[in-house]
């Protein structure tokens, strides 16, 4: 991880009012995200997690490797053209129509390695109209994992999984990128797999602290009424 003291930081937002459809959402907000660290997005649904993310995305897009809550997959393809997606932008036109009618053996062998680690190897060439909606989540973390991007913005990425299979992606995630940041409902899961927390209450973070020094007793006020 950076050391906060002598390097720069990733990502920054200093004093900013942040808007979710032309409402603001966050109010004077600052904060400073540094390269290796794994920093957990908690609070209620509507508190700004989202729109936080969307922020931080903005400032180095090229960076990032994005997966958010709403997957928007291709339905009538299959999750093996769905994860392929993710690296359109590496490959020419040509490349990429060709591998549209038949997967070509270094597309397939990239995609297949991701969809084992995601545990997809059984539906891989079913169009994601027919998955679960937690086969379709795994779905979005491959595409997004396929970038190889040092950095991994999620909005609930594991939202639609069981909490075993949610633990397992998010170490997953975890190890393949320096730098990840979570929008994450699941207290429990914030605090085991990230280093950081910031809670965000009322238009404002009110908490940022090491992990290590919180319980989930802690974050028990982000959730009660506002």
């Amino acid at each position: 991880m950076s050391d906060p003291e002598t390097s720069k930081p990733l990502f920054q937002l200093v004093n900013q009012r942040l808007h979710y459809q032309g409402r603001a959402v966050l109010e004077n907000l600052s904060l400073s995200i540094y390269s290796g660290e794994r920093v957990a997005l908690v609070g209620r649904s509507g508190a700004g997690k989202s729109t936080l993310l969307a922020a931080l995305r903005e400032q180095c897009p090229e960076q990032v490797a994005w997966c958010p809550q709403q997957p928007g997959l291709v339905p009538m393809l299959s999750s093996f053209h769905n994860i392929h997606m993710g690296v359109l932008g590496s490959h020419s036109l040509i490349y990429n129509l060709a591998n549209l009618v038949t997967p070509l053996p270094a597309a397939r062998a990239a995609v297949e390695t991701i969809a084992s680690a995601v545990g997809l190897e059984q539906q891989l060439y079913s169009s994601v109209d027919k998955l679960s909606g937690g086969q379709q989540q795994r779905t979005n973390i491959g595409r997004a994992l396929i970038q190889q991007k040092p950095v991994f913005l999620g909005d609930e990425p594991v939202a639609n999984v069981d909490e075993y299979q949610g633990d397992a992606l998010l170490r997953l995630i975890c190890q393949s990128h320096q730098t990840v940041v979570l929008a994450l409902h699941d207290i429990e899961q914030a605090l085991t797999n990230c280093n950081r927390i910031v809670g965000l209450k009322d238009g404002a973070i009110v908490l940022d602290a090491p992990s290590e020094q919180l319980q989930a007793s802690d974050l028990a006020d982000l959730y009660g009424a506002s």
